[in-house]
């Protein structure tokens, strides 16, 4: 079974998940929620090399989750929120669906309850 342009939606939010798998790759994006900066200054709170960082900084990119600009020698990087929208719209599929399962198994709960008071 083959599903109609989900090769293309699949590639780019395996890369996304692919991303965020990471508590590093997650800290960069909370601190670039704040503002721009440079692989020094997101290197600095981490115990790790800049070229560590700057490995961190090509998956995002790659991810779409980040963008870098150039500013003479200095390249920013800039958080790019689309692709996480993309990201929670998947997820918001799966919240309906639990959302309504839940709903399901509270009302057979309910039923059991009421049973047990009965007999």
């Amino acid at each position: 079974m083959e599903q109609v342009g989900y090769e293309a939606a699949s590639a780019n939010l395996d890369a996304v998940f692919a991303a965020l798998a990471d508590p590093t790759r997650r800290a960069i994006l909370t601190k670039l929620a704040a503002g721009e900066a440079s692989v020094n200054e997101i290197a600095a709170p981490f115990e790790m090399s800049q070229p560590a960082v700057s490995k961190h900084l090509k998956v995002l990119e790659r991810a779409g989750l980040i963008t870098r600009g150039a500013d003479r020698q200095r390249r920013p990087a800039r958080l790019n929120a689309k692709p996480m929208k993309d990201a929670i719209a998947w997820l918001e599929e799966f919240k309906q669906f639990w959302a309504s399962s839940f709903d399901q198994l509270d009302a057979l709960l309910e039923d059991l309850k009421n049973t047990d008071k009965w007999e």
